[in-house]
């Protein structure tokens, strides 16, 4: 069905016709306009305490983190966590250019596989789009080079961010969004999806008993790159 189909069905359904050219204005700019509400002065802090802010949020959320000086030093900070828990070194991993741009061969046993997650991955490696400090949120838009099934089959994500991709209020990271898709091929479109992830997969329905991986991974570690750092 067309999407003029589909209106027409709406407005058979509500009893009208199409809106005046006034009204239609109106909405048009009050959803250019990004109506704030009211953000939470927590959020409102000098980029190295929102930093901070966020991997205390992470970890209030059942997350983890390792906190590495340049981008060489991933390889290191992941073997170091795969070898903590216990986790096999082959790992699914995001075909993004950040991801790829990295030496691997520092840590020849790791193994990756470029492209979306399978059933048998157990370990995923995400390109991080941003950080949201006030709830220790991550953003990730799905796009070719950071497919959702990263984020969804893998028992352990490992999400690879960027300090200064960490902003206070989640309206700021949907700033930073709309701001960079303008005129890409897309056509100015936001991604078809866009995923918030707080910690690990959980749930507390069956007796109310804490239950991590219950729809997704069961360990959520990020390496924090101190892109920032004087």
């Amino acid at each position: 069905m067309s999407r003029d189909a589909i209106f027409s069905a709406i407005r058979r359904g509500l009893r009208r016709g199409e809106l005046p050219a006034d009204q239609t204005l109106g909405l048009y700019a009050r959803l250019n306009a990004h109506p704030r509400h009211l953000i939470p002065a927590r959020s409102r802090l000098p980029h190295p305490q929102q930093v901070d802010l966020f991997l205390r949020n992470l970890e209030k959320e059942f997350g983890t983190y390792n906190r590495v000086m340049r981008a060489r030093d991933v390889p290191a900070a992941i073997a170091d966590y795969l070898a903590s828990q216990n986790l096999p070194t082959e790992m699914a991993i995001a075909p993004h250019p950040e991801l790829r741009a990295i030496d691997w061969s520092s840590r020849p046993m790791i193994t990756l596989r470029e492209g979306r997650a399978e059933a048998s991955d157990l370990v995923a490696v995400q390109h991080g789009y941003a950080a949201i400090a006030e709830t220790g949120t991550l953003m990730l838009p799905a796009s070719p080079q950071r497919p959702t099934t990263l984020n969804l089959l893998c028992d352990t994500e490992i999400v690879v961010l960027r300090a200064s991709r960490v902003v206070g209020a989640m309206e700021e990271a949907w700033d930073m969004l709309r701001y960079e898709r303008e005129g890409m091929v897309a056509g100015n479109f936001l991604p078809r999806n866009v995923m918030f992830v707080t910690g690990p997969s959980r749930s507390a329905d069956i007796e109310s008993t804490l239950e991590l991986g219950a729809h997704g991974p069961r360990r959520l570690h990020v390496v924090l790159i101190d892109d920032t750092a004087g």
